[in-house]
């Protein structure tokens, strides 16, 4: 049984936003034009467009990027990483960007409300499966946040040769891409830093090394870090949020007459990451990769493929004191794939792309039997058995420029997705032999025919303004555990769930992809030069048909192991995987306005942005893990070899909540940051503190915290639900580089 509901702390209502009329402020103050904002402590912008005939692409004629695409630099990473180790928090700094809280390097990206899978993440090129019941080595955990060069937000009307299997957004990451030195003689430079942050003891060093003359590049880059339980603002200890993580990987490149060859290989050891909002920490992930790619360039156009593989090993258990057992949980996961694309120079105003990919996982899950344990042996527990899931993508995208004003993308692919796994069993057949039967006993091959298409219409009617219409269908399978996840007893479903709701979860054979339909206008208004100000506004709707979501369990073994599991309002719950319609919509608002710029003064910049976004199934139940309305409003400040920054972050209160999962609430807040950084030569020293004030929050998509509330009873010591995962509270950070 579960622990009895305790009643949950009062929580204040009301919200703190003023942001919007400050952002709206600079269109009122000034004329318009074309470059977008930066946004909080990340450099996000739109892409500068040549606005002649024939090139409305961006300026290193790459693929047409939308407006409301978002890039992430070099620079901004580092930054970051001076108050995080964890890369996937790098999504939170762009317009309807945020994340579901995990391990202290193991966040989930959400765009626009769609979250988890619903967002791919690509890694130079490469795509992971999941590799965990939990998903608690998503892709963005394989990079520090340092090791990152760039990285491309695209959101769900991208142009489809972006990539298939996504229905929110694709975010698009580069690791170290190579650079060339004149002349054969090799030059050598790098950097290495260090950092350390207060709150949770946390520290680590990062480096890069690179060789490279006119033709070759071999360049490693790689990062560690290490941290504590972090504290909340009212003091108390977050148990289970420790961990150690190092990310490595090394690349070599060639360069010959408009060909790049660069082959790269890398790995991942985590040793443990705690997880205060799932019943089991990660206690070994290893990995390993290797990639290979190719560009192009010729008379007619250029060529870009790609091919990887990889493996990782991982391991779930408990993290002591905290968490207490003896229950280890394993899995093996193999991802190999490729993809070509061609770019045809059809005529000065037309460019053709056409491409494939193929994308293969074979995932293994199982649970070694406990010695002494009468429940728990003596078999092994097999979750998934060679569980496989192969994709295989085509697309063909024409991209045209009608005249000066008008340019337009349109697009179709097609992605067959083929699914299989193997028989399963219990730990025992006494216990679980029925349900693995009955799993056993079904046909387990499912083959998904997905089609997709894309359009997008940009308009630029003078040097002040450009608008940007987009309409597209985007198409996910399931994933592995989505479907062939089978038991429903207590404990196996409890394992089971990327959510961190402390809810259990079981597979559906039965679930349908889903689709869905997003529609999307970008108006983005500047002064002619793109220095002085600027307003991006873009709306967008989304009506997603099969929506994989989840139901109450009405199985036996889901009732009996809680005999209200169809009605409980105040407990954990069981759930089992469901499709439904559902629909999103929201708007994303950021701006920017100098204030001042001068020798004496320097330049001082007043940037905000503002994020909204509602989601509801068709029946009425709201969509698990929306952010509520929230926003930045930030000073920053440049003068000599000082850059600074002084920003506030706002959160509304979350009441908007799932009911099927008994999703808790929580209140609204209010965050003050300071970042500044001086450059010295070849050193930079930064400093910050986050949360200056201290602030006790609790995070709205952190999920249930599982560990710090518990009671104990006569089946033992269980979490107590009604609580949420509190935010950490002030940091005093320092980071310092040295490059040579």
């Amino acid at each position: 049984m579960r622990a009895p509901y305790m009643q949950r702390r009062l929580r204040q209502q009301g919200v703190a936003f003023l942001l919007a009329s400050t952002v709206a402020a600079p269109a009122m103050a000034q004329q318009t034009v074309d470059e977008p904002l930066p946004l909080p402590s990340v450099v996000v912008q739109a892409p500068a467009f040549d606005t002649s005939a024939g090139g409305s692409g961006n300026a290193d004629g790459d693929l047409f990027l939308p407006l409301d695409a978002a890039t992430i630099s070099s620079m901004v990473a580092s930054t970051a990483a001076m108050s995080t180790s964890d890369s996937g928090s790098l999504i939170n700094r762009v317009p309807g960007g945020a994340t579901w809280g995990a391990g202290g390097v193991s966040s989930l990206p959400a765009i626009n409300g769609m979250g988890a899978d619903r967002v791919q993440v690509s890694v130079n090129d490469m795509l992971y499966g999941v590799a965990c019941p939990n998903e608690m080595n998503p892709p963005m955990s394989f990079v520090n946040p340092a090791m990152i060069a760039n990285a491309t937000v695209y959101t769900a009307t991208a142009p489809v040769s972006v990539g298939g299997d996504f229905t929110g957004a694709k975010v698009k990451v580069e690791v170290s891409p190579p650079t060339f030195t004149s002349g054969q003689q090799i030059t050598t430079s790098g950097s290495v830093s260090g950092f350390y942050r207060s709150n949770g003891n946390a520290f680590g060093a990062d480096a890069t090394a690179t060789m490279s003359n006119e033709d070759t590049n071999i360049t490693y880059t790689g990062g560690w870090s290490r941290a504590s339980d972090y504290t909340a603002g009212d003091g108390t200890k977050i148990k289970s949020t420790m961990y150690e993580t190092q990310n490595h990987a090394v690349s070599i490149s060639k360069r010959d007459a408009g060909n790049l060859f660069t082959v790269q290989l890398g790995g991942q050891f985590i040793p443990y990451q705690g997880y205060p909002n799932q019943y089991m920490d990660l206690v070994d992930n290893r990995s390993f990769f290797v990639n290979g790619r190719y560009e192009g360039q010729f008379d007619w156009g250029q060529v870009e493929a790609s091919t990887f593989f990889s493996r990782v090993r991982h391991t779930m258990g408990f993290i002591q004191p905290d968490k207490s057992g003896d229950m280890p949980m394993d899995t093996r996961s193999t991802n190999i794939g490729y993809n070509v694309k061609a770019t045809f120079n059809v005529s000065p105003h037309d460019t053709v792309r056409v491409g494939n990919e193929l994308f293969y996982n074979l995932l293994d899950d199982w649970w070694p039997p406990v010695d002494g344990s009468m429940m728990m042996s003596p078999d092994t527990f097999t979750t998934i058995n060679n569980g496989t899931r192969t994709r295989l993508g085509t697309f063909a995208e024409w991209e045209r420029h009608f005249d000066s004003q008008w340019t337009g993308v349109f697009g179709i692919r097609n992605d067959i997705v083929w699914m299989n796994t193997g028989d399963v069993q219990g730990y025992n057949a006494m216990m679980y032999g029925a349900a693995a039967d009955a799993f056993n006993a079904q046909d387990h091959a499912k083959t998904d025919f997905n089609i997709d298409g894309s359009a997008i219409l940009r308009y630029t009617p003078n040097p002040s303004s450009t608008y940007e219409f987009g309409l597209a269908r985007k198409t996910r399978s399931p994933n592995l555990y989505d479907r062939y996840t089978w038991s429903t007893s207590a404990m196996a479903m409890s394992m089971i769930g990327w959510f961190g709701d402390g809810n259990g979860y079981v597979g559906n054979l039965d679930l349908e992809p889903e689709k869905a339909h997003t529609i999307s206008f970008t108006a983005d208004w500047h002064d002619p030069q793109q220095k002085v100000w600027q307003l991006r506004v873009s709306p967008y709707y989304s009506y997603v048909q099969d929506y994989i979501d989840a139901d109450r369990c009405a199985l036996a073994g889901c009732l009996s192991s809680l005999s209200n599991n169809l009605t409980a309002t105040n407990t954990f719950v069981y759930l089992q995987f469901a499709n439904h319609d559902a629909y999103l919509y929201g708007v994303n608002l950021d701006g920017k306005l100098t204030l001042w710029d001068n020798l004496g003064y320097g330049r001082g910049v007043l940037r905000g942005n503002l994020n909204f976004v509602r989601g509801e199934r068709t029946d009425g139940v709201n969509l698990y893990h929306i952010m509520p309305v929230n926003g930045t409003l930030a000073l920053d400040h440049t003068i000599g070899n000082w850059t600074s920054t002084f920003e506030v972050q706002m959160v509304g209160s979350k009441t908007e909540v799932s009911q099927v999962r008994n999703e808790v609430e929580t209140d609204a807040y209010a965050l003050l940051n300071f970042r500044t950084a001086y450059q010295w030569n070849t050193v930079r020293i930064d400093f910050g503190v986050d949360n200056i004030l201290d602030t006790n929050y609790d995070l709205p998509l952190g999920g249930a915290n599982l560990v710090n509330y518990q009671e104990t009873s006569m089946m033992g010591t269980s979490p107590v639900w009604g609580y949420a995962v509190a935010g950490a509270g002030r940091s005093v950070n320092t980071r310092v580089t040295v490059k040579f």
